[in-house]
Protein backbone atom coordinates (compact mmCIF):
# COMPACT_ATOMS: atom_id res chain seq x y z
CA UNK A 1 0.00 0.00 0.00
CA UNK A 2 1.21 3.31 -1.04
CA UNK A 3 2.20 6.04 1.21
CA UNK A 4 2.44 8.68 -0.85
CA UNK A 5 0.33 11.97 -0.14
CA UNK A 6 -1.80 13.53 -2.78
CA UNK A 7 0.23 16.52 -4.85
CA UNK A 8 -1.89 19.58 -4.92
CA UNK A 9 -0.62 21.97 -8.37
CA UNK A 10 -1.28 25.52 -8.54
CA UNK A 11 -0.65 27.43 -12.15
CA UNK A 12 0.19 30.64 -12.16
CA UNK A 13 1.42 33.24 -9.15
CA UNK A 14 -0.87 35.82 -9.48
CA UNK A 15 -3.37 37.21 -6.90
CA UNK A 16 -5.46 33.69 -7.75
CA UNK A 17 -2.60 31.54 -7.73
CA UNK A 18 -0.79 32.65 -4.69
CA UNK A 19 -3.62 33.43 -2.21
CA UNK A 20 -4.71 29.53 -3.51
CA UNK A 21 -1.25 28.02 -2.68
CA UNK A 22 -1.15 30.18 0.45
CA UNK A 23 -4.49 29.00 1.61
CA UNK A 24 -3.88 25.21 0.97
CA UNK A 25 -0.42 24.73 2.71
CA UNK A 26 -2.65 26.68 5.73
CA UNK A 27 -5.57 23.97 5.52
CA UNK A 28 -3.28 21.19 4.91
CA UNK A 29 -0.19 21.84 7.21
CA UNK A 30 1.94 18.83 5.42
CA UNK A 31 -0.52 16.47 4.65
CA UNK A 32 -0.70 17.11 1.02
CA UNK A 33 2.45 18.28 -1.41
CA UNK A 34 1.54 21.97 -2.65
CA UNK A 35 3.40 22.77 -5.83
CA UNK A 36 2.94 26.35 -7.62
CA UNK A 37 4.40 26.70 -11.04
CA UNK A 38 4.82 30.22 -12.17
CA UNK A 39 6.72 32.19 -15.04
CA UNK A 40 8.45 34.07 -12.05
CA UNK A 41 9.78 33.92 -8.64
CA UNK A 42 7.86 36.55 -7.48
CA UNK A 43 4.21 37.10 -7.01
CA UNK A 44 3.77 40.85 -8.39
CA UNK A 45 1.35 43.75 -6.26
CA UNK A 46 -0.27 45.23 -9.40
CA UNK A 47 -2.32 47.49 -8.41
CA UNK A 48 1.01 49.80 -7.20
CA UNK A 49 2.68 49.42 -10.86
CA UNK A 50 1.90 53.02 -11.77
CA UNK A 51 3.62 54.13 -8.82
CA UNK A 52 6.64 52.23 -10.61
CA UNK A 53 6.46 54.26 -13.80
CA UNK A 54 6.06 57.40 -11.99
CA UNK A 55 9.54 56.54 -9.77
CA UNK A 56 7.45 56.51 -6.04
CA UNK A 57 8.04 53.23 -5.51
CA UNK A 58 11.22 50.67 -6.25
CA UNK A 59 10.34 47.66 -7.95
CA UNK A 60 10.97 45.44 -5.41
CA UNK A 61 8.57 47.10 -3.31
CA UNK A 62 6.16 45.47 -5.37
CA UNK A 63 7.45 41.75 -5.95
CA UNK A 64 7.20 39.40 -2.76
CA UNK A 65 9.69 36.44 -3.59
CA UNK A 66 6.98 33.46 -3.89
CA UNK A 67 9.34 31.26 -1.87
CA UNK A 68 10.02 33.38 1.10
CA UNK A 69 6.05 33.98 1.45
CA UNK A 70 5.03 30.83 1.19
CA UNK A 71 6.09 28.42 4.00
CA UNK A 72 5.09 24.55 3.14
CA UNK A 73 5.01 25.40 -1.06
CA UNK A 74 6.96 24.45 -3.62
CA UNK A 75 7.78 27.20 -6.31
CA UNK A 76 8.58 25.55 -9.64
CA UNK A 77 9.97 28.37 -11.98
CA UNK A 78 8.50 27.82 -15.82
CA UNK A 79 5.95 28.55 -18.65
CA UNK A 80 2.78 25.46 -18.81
CA UNK A 81 2.88 24.15 -21.65
CA UNK A 82 0.05 22.43 -21.27
CA UNK A 83 -1.78 19.41 -19.15
CA UNK A 84 -2.89 16.27 -19.84
CA UNK A 85 -6.01 15.50 -18.41
CA UNK A 86 -6.51 11.70 -18.98
CA UNK A 87 -2.58 11.21 -17.58
CA UNK A 88 -3.29 14.27 -14.72
CA UNK A 89 0.17 15.53 -15.96
CA UNK A 90 1.43 19.01 -16.47
CA UNK A 91 4.18 19.76 -18.70
CA UNK A 92 6.07 23.22 -18.33
CA UNK A 93 9.19 24.62 -19.89
CA UNK A 94 12.17 25.74 -17.10
CA UNK A 95 13.90 29.60 -18.15
CA UNK A 96 16.55 27.28 -20.03
CA UNK A 97 14.04 25.66 -22.33
CA UNK A 98 14.18 22.32 -20.48
CA UNK A 99 10.84 20.32 -20.52
CA UNK A 100 8.96 18.73 -16.67
CA UNK A 101 6.41 16.85 -16.25
CA UNK A 102 4.16 16.88 -12.84
CA UNK A 103 2.00 14.93 -11.92
CA UNK A 104 -1.00 16.06 -10.26
CA UNK A 105 -4.03 14.78 -7.72
CA UNK A 106 -5.71 17.99 -7.52
CA UNK A 107 -5.18 20.78 -9.90
CA UNK A 108 -5.61 24.89 -9.86
CA UNK A 109 -6.02 26.58 -13.17
CA UNK A 110 -4.87 30.28 -12.13
CA UNK A 111 -3.00 31.45 -15.02
CA UNK A 112 -4.22 34.59 -15.33
CA UNK A 113 -4.94 37.19 -18.42
CA UNK A 114 -3.01 39.20 -20.57
CA UNK A 115 -3.04 42.63 -22.94
CA UNK A 116 -6.74 42.77 -24.65
CA UNK A 117 -6.20 44.52 -28.56
CA UNK A 118 -8.88 45.86 -30.25
CA UNK A 119 -8.38 44.92 -33.98
CA UNK A 120 -7.64 48.50 -34.45
CA UNK A 121 -4.78 49.35 -37.63
CA UNK A 122 -1.35 49.87 -36.62
CA UNK A 123 -1.92 49.34 -32.58
CA UNK A 124 0.04 46.30 -32.29
CA UNK A 125 3.30 47.25 -33.63
CA UNK A 126 3.22 50.87 -32.11
CA UNK A 127 1.35 50.78 -28.56
CA UNK A 128 2.54 49.42 -25.30
CA UNK A 129 0.55 47.41 -22.81
CA UNK A 130 0.73 47.57 -18.81
CA UNK A 131 0.37 44.45 -17.56
CA UNK A 132 3.74 43.89 -15.83
CA UNK A 133 7.37 45.03 -14.32
CA UNK A 134 8.49 44.87 -17.97
CA UNK A 135 6.24 47.19 -19.13
CA UNK A 136 5.99 49.62 -16.01
CA UNK A 137 10.18 49.84 -16.17
CA UNK A 138 9.91 50.44 -20.05
CA UNK A 139 7.20 52.89 -20.07
CA UNK A 140 9.28 55.49 -17.18
CA UNK A 141 12.32 55.08 -19.44
CA UNK A 142 10.19 56.01 -22.59
CA UNK A 143 8.59 59.19 -20.75
CA UNK A 144 11.84 60.61 -19.81
CA UNK A 145 13.15 59.31 -23.17
CA UNK A 146 10.61 61.78 -24.91
CA UNK A 147 11.04 64.29 -22.68
CA UNK A 148 14.99 64.28 -23.37
CA UNK A 149 14.67 64.10 -27.26
CA UNK A 150 12.16 67.10 -27.13
CA UNK A 151 14.71 69.15 -25.74
CA UNK A 152 17.35 68.04 -28.02
CA UNK A 153 15.23 69.32 -31.42
CA UNK A 154 14.40 72.39 -33.00
CA UNK A 155 11.06 71.34 -34.85
CA UNK A 156 8.38 72.43 -33.07
CA UNK A 157 6.18 69.71 -34.48
CA UNK A 158 8.33 66.48 -33.34
CA UNK A 159 9.22 68.31 -29.90
CA UNK A 160 4.70 68.50 -29.90
CA UNK A 161 4.52 65.10 -30.82
CA UNK A 162 7.43 63.77 -28.00
CA UNK A 163 5.24 66.13 -25.46
CA UNK A 164 1.88 64.03 -26.11
CA UNK A 165 0.98 61.04 -24.39
CA UNK A 166 -1.88 59.27 -25.15
CA UNK A 167 -3.79 56.48 -23.22
CA UNK A 168 -6.32 54.94 -24.18
CA UNK A 169 -8.82 52.99 -21.67
CA UNK A 170 -10.22 54.59 -18.68
CA UNK A 171 -10.78 51.87 -16.11
CA UNK A 172 -8.65 51.58 -13.00
CA UNK A 173 -5.59 51.43 -15.23
CA UNK A 174 -6.11 53.76 -17.81
CA UNK A 175 -6.49 56.35 -15.22
CA UNK A 176 -4.18 55.77 -12.97
CA UNK A 177 -1.42 55.30 -15.22
CA UNK A 178 -2.63 59.09 -16.68
CA UNK A 179 -2.98 60.32 -13.14
CA UNK A 180 0.98 59.24 -11.99
CA UNK A 181 1.72 60.11 -15.26
CA UNK A 182 1.27 63.58 -15.19
CA UNK A 183 2.63 64.18 -12.70
CA UNK A 184 5.65 62.55 -13.30
CA UNK A 185 5.94 65.03 -16.55
CA UNK A 186 5.22 67.89 -14.51
CA UNK A 187 8.14 67.02 -11.86
CA UNK A 188 10.72 66.23 -15.08
CA UNK A 189 9.46 70.09 -16.90
CA UNK A 190 10.50 71.78 -13.78
CA UNK A 191 13.94 70.90 -13.86
CA UNK A 192 14.08 71.54 -17.62
CA UNK A 193 14.26 75.07 -19.01
CA UNK A 194 14.42 73.81 -22.52
CA UNK A 195 10.82 72.89 -22.11
CA UNK A 196 9.86 76.01 -20.27
CA UNK A 197 6.22 76.75 -22.22
CA UNK A 198 6.23 73.75 -23.93
CA UNK A 199 2.36 72.32 -23.52
CA UNK A 200 3.03 68.48 -21.83
CA UNK A 201 -0.16 67.27 -23.73
CA UNK A 202 -1.58 63.90 -21.47
CA UNK A 203 -4.70 62.49 -23.17
CA UNK A 204 -7.33 59.85 -21.21
CA UNK A 205 -9.50 58.23 -24.01
CA UNK A 206 -12.42 55.61 -23.81
CA UNK A 207 -15.24 55.09 -25.59
CA UNK A 208 -17.39 54.76 -22.37
CA UNK A 209 -19.05 57.93 -21.45
CA UNK A 210 -16.67 58.98 -17.76
CA UNK A 211 -13.81 57.29 -16.50
CA UNK A 212 -14.15 54.53 -14.51
CA UNK A 213 -17.18 53.70 -15.93
CA UNK A 214 -17.66 50.56 -13.82
CA UNK A 215 -17.39 52.17 -10.50
CA UNK A 216 -19.63 54.48 -8.62
CA UNK A 217 -20.54 57.64 -9.92
CA UNK A 218 -19.01 59.48 -7.06
CA UNK A 219 -15.38 57.98 -7.42
CA UNK A 220 -15.68 58.89 -11.52
CA UNK A 221 -16.46 62.65 -10.38
CA UNK A 222 -13.59 62.60 -8.06
CA UNK A 223 -11.25 60.98 -10.59
CA UNK A 224 -12.03 63.54 -13.55
CA UNK A 225 -11.42 66.45 -11.10
CA UNK A 226 -8.41 65.81 -9.98
CA UNK A 227 -7.12 64.66 -13.83
CA UNK A 228 -8.61 67.99 -15.07
CA UNK A 229 -6.33 69.69 -12.71
CA UNK A 230 -3.65 68.38 -14.00
CA UNK A 231 -3.96 69.21 -16.96
CA UNK A 232 -5.43 65.89 -18.58
CA UNK A 233 -7.71 65.94 -21.33
CA UNK A 234 -9.88 63.44 -20.96
CA UNK A 235 -12.09 62.38 -24.01
CA UNK A 236 -14.77 60.26 -23.37
CA UNK A 237 -16.71 58.76 -26.52
CA UNK A 238 -13.46 58.81 -28.14
CA UNK A 239 -10.51 55.80 -29.44
CA UNK A 240 -8.08 55.32 -31.22
CA UNK A 241 -8.87 54.04 -35.17
CA UNK A 242 -5.65 53.80 -36.23
CA UNK A 243 -1.82 54.11 -35.33
CA UNK A 244 1.37 54.62 -36.71
CA UNK A 245 5.04 55.64 -35.44
CA UNK A 246 3.91 59.43 -36.30
CA UNK A 247 0.65 59.72 -34.08
CA UNK A 248 -2.65 58.30 -33.90
CA UNK A 249 -6.21 58.73 -35.93
CA UNK A 250 -8.89 59.14 -33.16
CA UNK A 251 -12.40 58.30 -34.05
CA UNK A 252 -13.28 62.11 -34.03
CA UNK A 253 -11.44 62.06 -37.18
CA UNK A 254 -8.37 64.23 -35.29
CA UNK A 255 -5.00 63.51 -36.41
CA UNK A 256 -2.89 63.34 -32.90
CA UNK A 257 1.17 63.85 -33.70
CA UNK A 258 2.30 61.29 -30.23
CA UNK A 259 5.08 58.95 -29.95
CA UNK A 260 3.40 57.49 -27.18
CA UNK A 261 0.31 55.37 -27.63
CA UNK A 262 -0.12 53.78 -24.00
CA UNK A 263 -2.81 50.94 -24.23
CA UNK A 264 -5.11 49.82 -21.33
CA UNK A 265 -8.34 48.87 -23.04
CA UNK A 266 -8.56 45.58 -20.13
CA UNK A 267 -7.29 41.87 -20.73
CA UNK A 268 -8.23 38.76 -21.40
CA UNK A 269 -7.63 35.63 -20.26
CA UNK A 270 -3.93 34.17 -21.31
CA UNK A 271 -4.64 32.06 -24.80
CA UNK A 272 -3.51 28.68 -22.78
CA UNK A 273 -6.72 28.60 -21.64
CA UNK A 274 -7.96 27.41 -24.98
CA UNK A 275 -5.55 24.73 -25.39
CA UNK A 276 -6.45 23.17 -22.11
CA UNK A 277 -9.21 21.09 -23.73
CA UNK A 278 -11.14 21.94 -21.05
CA UNK A 279 -14.85 23.86 -21.68
CA UNK A 280 -14.61 27.34 -21.91
CA UNK A 281 -17.31 30.11 -22.59
CA UNK A 282 -15.86 33.74 -23.45
CA UNK A 283 -12.63 32.70 -23.16
CA UNK A 284 -12.28 31.58 -19.99
CA UNK A 285 -13.06 28.07 -18.06
CA UNK A 286 -16.60 26.95 -17.15
CA UNK A 287 -17.04 26.22 -13.16
CA UNK A 288 -19.71 25.83 -10.62
CA UNK A 289 -20.15 28.08 -7.86
CA UNK A 290 -17.59 26.05 -6.09
CA UNK A 291 -14.97 26.25 -8.95
CA UNK A 292 -14.71 22.58 -9.77
CA UNK A 293 -14.73 22.18 -13.65
CA UNK A 294 -17.11 19.69 -14.58
CA UNK A 295 -16.68 16.51 -16.19
CA UNK A 296 -12.77 16.74 -14.99
CA UNK A 297 -12.62 15.40 -11.50
CA UNK A 298 -9.73 17.16 -9.48
CA UNK A 299 -9.72 20.01 -11.42
CA UNK A 300 -10.61 23.42 -10.80
CA UNK A 301 -9.82 27.23 -12.03
CA UNK A 302 -9.83 30.46 -10.15
CA UNK A 303 -9.02 34.22 -11.49
CA UNK A 304 -9.11 35.43 -14.55
CA UNK A 305 -9.09 32.26 -16.23
CA UNK A 306 -11.90 31.53 -15.03
CA UNK A 307 -15.82 31.72 -15.71
CA UNK A 308 -16.76 31.71 -11.76
CA UNK A 309 -20.18 32.46 -11.35
CA UNK A 310 -20.87 35.42 -9.70
CA UNK A 311 -24.29 35.13 -6.92
CA UNK A 312 -24.84 38.76 -6.76
CA UNK A 313 -25.33 38.93 -10.72
CA UNK A 314 -26.78 35.63 -11.61
CA UNK A 315 -26.40 34.21 -15.18
CA UNK A 316 -22.72 35.80 -15.44
CA UNK A 317 -19.22 35.42 -14.45
CA UNK A 318 -17.41 37.14 -11.58
CA UNK A 319 -15.33 40.61 -12.91
CA UNK A 320 -11.51 39.83 -13.92
CA UNK A 321 -10.52 41.95 -11.06
CA UNK A 322 -8.01 41.58 -8.38
CA UNK A 323 -10.52 41.34 -5.41
CA UNK A 324 -12.33 38.83 -6.89
CA UNK A 325 -9.19 36.71 -7.84
CA UNK A 326 -7.88 37.03 -4.40
CA UNK A 327 -11.14 36.07 -2.95
CA UNK A 328 -11.88 33.00 -5.77
CA UNK A 329 -8.23 31.83 -4.68
CA UNK A 330 -9.03 31.58 -0.58
CA UNK A 331 -12.48 30.13 -1.60
CA UNK A 332 -10.54 27.08 -4.01
CA UNK A 333 -7.99 26.58 -0.66
CA UNK A 334 -11.06 25.57 1.53
CA UNK A 335 -12.78 23.49 -1.69
CA UNK A 336 -9.63 21.50 -2.56
CA UNK A 337 -8.86 21.14 1.15
CA UNK A 338 -12.54 19.58 1.24
CA UNK A 339 -12.28 17.31 -1.63
CA UNK A 340 -9.12 15.49 0.29
CA UNK A 341 -10.92 15.60 3.61
CA UNK A 342 -9.73 18.42 5.33
CA UNK A 343 -12.89 20.31 5.86
CA UNK A 344 -16.28 20.98 3.81
CA UNK A 345 -17.05 22.61 0.67
CA UNK A 346 -18.91 26.02 -0.10
CA UNK A 347 -20.10 27.76 -3.04
CA UNK A 348 -18.15 31.49 -3.90
CA UNK A 349 -19.60 34.34 -2.08
CA UNK A 350 -18.34 38.04 -1.79
CA UNK A 351 -19.47 41.25 -0.31
CA UNK A 352 -19.10 44.63 -2.46
CA UNK A 353 -16.71 46.39 0.27
CA UNK A 354 -16.44 49.15 -2.17
CA UNK A 355 -13.72 50.43 -4.35
CA UNK A 356 -9.86 52.76 -3.92
CA UNK A 357 -8.38 54.08 -6.50
CA UNK A 358 -4.32 55.51 -6.25
CA UNK A 359 -4.52 59.03 -8.54
CA UNK A 360 -1.34 59.89 -7.05
CA UNK A 361 0.27 62.52 -4.97
CA UNK A 362 -2.09 63.83 -1.98
CA UNK A 363 -5.29 62.68 -4.16
CA UNK A 364 -7.09 59.33 -4.72
CA UNK A 365 -10.74 58.48 -5.08
CA UNK A 366 -12.04 56.02 -2.38
CA UNK A 367 -16.16 54.19 -1.23
CA UNK A 368 -15.25 52.09 1.42
CA UNK A 369 -18.32 50.35 2.40
CA UNK A 370 -19.77 52.53 -0.25
CA UNK A 371 -19.39 55.91 1.44
CA UNK A 372 -17.87 57.74 -0.92
CA UNK A 373 -14.49 60.01 0.92
CA UNK A 374 -13.20 63.62 0.56
CA UNK A 375 -9.91 63.62 -1.11
CA UNK A 376 -7.77 63.72 1.99
CA UNK A 377 -8.93 60.95 3.73
CA UNK A 378 -9.25 58.61 0.39
CA UNK A 379 -5.63 59.14 0.23
CA UNK A 380 -5.02 57.94 3.97
CA UNK A 381 -7.87 54.99 3.18
CA UNK A 382 -6.40 54.02 0.19
CA UNK A 383 -2.81 53.94 1.25
CA UNK A 384 -4.05 51.73 4.08
CA UNK A 385 -5.80 49.42 1.86
CA UNK A 386 -2.61 48.46 0.04
CA UNK A 387 -0.74 48.02 2.91
CA UNK A 388 -3.30 45.71 3.98
CA UNK A 389 -3.21 43.99 1.05
CA UNK A 390 -0.10 43.55 0.08
CA UNK A 391 1.32 40.11 1.68
CA UNK A 392 5.02 41.01 1.99
CA UNK A 393 7.36 44.58 2.02
CA UNK A 394 4.62 46.45 3.93
CA UNK A 395 7.16 48.38 6.27
CA UNK A 396 9.75 49.24 3.08
CA UNK A 397 6.74 50.45 1.23
CA UNK A 398 5.71 52.92 3.83
CA UNK A 399 8.67 54.18 4.22
CA UNK A 400 9.37 54.57 0.48
CA UNK A 401 5.53 56.97 0.85
CA UNK A 402 7.65 58.42 3.41
CA UNK A 403 10.61 59.51 1.83
CA UNK A 404 8.68 60.81 -1.65
CA UNK A 405 7.10 63.30 0.43
CA UNK A 406 10.22 64.74 1.91
CA UNK A 407 13.00 64.08 -0.99
CA UNK A 408 12.49 64.57 -4.48
CA UNK A 409 12.59 61.71 -6.66
CA UNK A 410 15.75 60.32 -8.84
CA UNK A 411 14.76 60.41 -12.39
CA UNK A 412 16.96 58.43 -14.55
CA UNK A 413 16.86 55.72 -17.34
CA UNK A 414 17.95 52.59 -16.47
CA UNK A 415 17.62 50.78 -20.21
CA UNK A 416 16.75 47.56 -18.75
CA UNK A 417 14.01 47.26 -21.35
CA UNK A 418 14.18 47.11 -24.61
CA UNK A 419 10.90 48.28 -26.98
CA UNK A 420 10.61 44.78 -28.02
CA UNK A 421 10.90 43.18 -24.56
CA UNK A 422 6.95 44.39 -24.33
CA UNK A 423 5.10 43.97 -27.35
CA UNK A 424 1.66 43.77 -27.39
CA UNK A 425 -0.32 40.63 -28.31
CA UNK A 426 -3.03 40.19 -31.19
CA UNK A 427 -6.60 39.80 -29.17
CA UNK A 428 -9.60 38.21 -30.49
CA UNK A 429 -12.29 40.99 -31.23
CA UNK A 430 -15.12 38.69 -29.99
CA UNK A 431 -13.55 38.84 -26.21
CA UNK A 432 -14.75 41.55 -23.75
CA UNK A 433 -12.77 43.98 -22.56
CA UNK A 434 -12.40 44.40 -18.98
CA UNK A 435 -10.41 46.32 -16.69
CA UNK A 436 -8.29 43.51 -14.34
CA UNK A 437 -8.05 45.99 -11.35
CA UNK A 438 -10.14 46.40 -8.49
Amino acid sequence: MSNRIPRVVVLGGGFAGFHAAKNLARRLRGEAEIVLVNSTDYFLYLPLLPQVTSGVLDPRRITVPLAASLPGVQVRLGEVRGVDLDDRTVHYADPEGGRHDLGYDRLVVAIGSVNKLLPIPGVAEHAHGFRGMPEALYLRDHILGELEMATDTDDPVERAARCTFVVVGAGYTGTEVAAQGALLTAQITKDRAELAGQPIRWLLLDVKDRVLPELDAKLSVTASRVLRERGVEVRTGTSVTEATADGVQLSTGESLPTRSLIWCVGVRPDPLVQDLGLPVEGGRIVVDAEMAVRDHPGVYAVGDAAAVPDPADPGSPTPMTAQHAQRHGKAVARNVAASLGHGTPAPYTHRDMGFVVDLGGRDAAANPLHVALPRPLARAVTSGYHLAAMPGNRIRTGAEWLLDKILPRQRVQLGLVRPEAVPLDTASPELPAVDERG
